[in-house]
């Protein structure tokens, strides 16, 4: 989905005109309209307004030109599942498991592998075969690269 595409619809999914919508991001009708037709794009400072007041991601916002993954865990993100600054401001980098409110709930690689092979394994993926995934795929995140 392009991003003229998505505010259409997110637009129309708070019943809310162009001239609205404009007004809550402080613009004008016409720039709303021009977003709609794929002529523009909003800026940078809009798509956080455009973000915050849909409560979607910015890469949501774009079509979701980006598959997101937890710099922590490795997880996919979506909309539901990335986490959240205290202001509100989504953090695309995270899971809402790893950092919410401005904090991160890991503070070693191997708490995070003790928890996760322990509430992940199933039959098919037992605890030692997720420890020696985790163990090979957390080093390549940028969470634990920068925590060297």
């Amino acid at each position: 989905m392009q991003t003229k595409d998505v505010i259409f619809e997110l637009r129309n999914k708070a019943e809310l005109s162009q001239e609205q919508l404009a007004e809550k991001v402080f613009v004008t009708r016409q720039a709303v309209s021009r977003w709609e037709t794929g002529e523009t794009v909003p800026n940078t400072d809009t798509l956080k307004l455009l973000s915050k007041l849909f409560d979607v991601s910015i890469n949501t916002l774009l079509g979701s030109p980006r598959k997101l993954i937890c710099q922590c865990c490795g997880m996919p993100l979506d909309d539901s599942t990335i986490s959240k600054e205290p202001d509100g401001e989504f953090n695309e980098s995270y899971c809402k498991w790893c950092y919410t409110d401005g904090k991160f709930t890991y503070s070693t690689m191997q708490q995070l592998i003790d928890y996760v092979s322990e509430h992940m394994a199933t039959e098919s993926n037992p605890p030692q075969q997720i420890r020696e995934y985790m163990t090979a795929m957390l080093p390549t995140l940028e969470h634990w690269k920068n925590a060297k």
